[in-house]
């Protein structure tokens, strides 16, 4: 069985198309996670950002998974959590579910299908998890509008070379991006993905440059300082 062990919890990843990765594990522990917020976890996979924001201090979280076989990981993911009382995942198109849905929420993250006009693989389950035909910018856009506070954030992880167009289609709908943090490997790679936040409210841009990895194997001190809550290697208890 396929297992990503984390200090706190476990991510069963045995039919979810996309496996924990280090991007969007580093993705959700910076997650502007206030305690007590409620958050929306939209394409959630195995779960794996939804567990993260229950342990910054997420209230309440709802994880919205299109795929029968994720949305079953992921509910089974968040039973042997400590936090089970506090997570709920949901069997639905995003489209349908902003519809539906009677609340709004404080914080809305998302890991989202992003390639465009790419080949295409032929498994049914990762074209789904890799590719936005199911989920295109402008529908993850309107969908995050109705589901977001007016003081909410929106929180996504994209390609770099999606961000300037995502950017602009946002502001269309009164999004503005207040925070950027550009990822990559090491210090002589480009960077391949970015961390953004939007809010209701237009800021002044912080904008960053993350790399992941000093040397081999070995975490950068700025990314150990987000990941050394998760991941086992930093646990000061011993691994059994």
């Amino acid at each position: 069985m396929s297992i990503f062990r984390f200090q706190q919890f476990s991510v069963i990843q045995m039919q979810s198309a996309m496996k924990v990765c280090t991007d969007a594990v580093l993705f959700g522990a910076m997650a502007p996670v206030n305690k007590g917020d409620r958050v929306l976890d939209i394409g959630a996979g195995t779960g794996v950002l939804s567990l993260m924001a229950a342990q910054l201090g997420a209230e309440q979280v709802t994880a919205v998974e299109l795929t029968q076989a994720s949305y079953e990981e992921a509910q089974l993911n968040f039973g042997n959590s400590p936090w089970a009382d506090r997570l709920e995942a949901v069997h639905q198109d995003i489209q349908g579910f902003a519809i539906s849905i009677g609340h709004q929420y404080d914080l809305v993250i998302c890991n989202p299908p992003f390639f465009e006009n790419h080949s295409k693989t032929t498994d049914s389950l990762r074209k789904v998890a890799r590719h936005n035909d199911e989920l295109p910018f402008a529908d993850l856009i309107k969908s995050a509008d109705q589901l977001l506070s007016s003081q909410g954030l929106f929180y996504l992880l994209l390609p770099v070379h999606a961000v300037e167009k995502f950017v602009e289609a946002a502001l269309v709908a009164g999004f503005y991006l207040s925070k950027q943090t550009d990822f990559r490997g090491y210090s002589h790679n480009n960077a391949k993905v970015s961390a953004l936040t939007f809010s209701r409210t237009d800021l002044v841009v912080s904008r960053a440059l993350m790399t992941i990895y000093q040397s081999h194997r070995v975490y950068s001190q700025d990314s150990e300082h987000y990941l050394s809550a998760f991941l086992l290697r930093f646990s000061s208890q011993p691994i059994v």
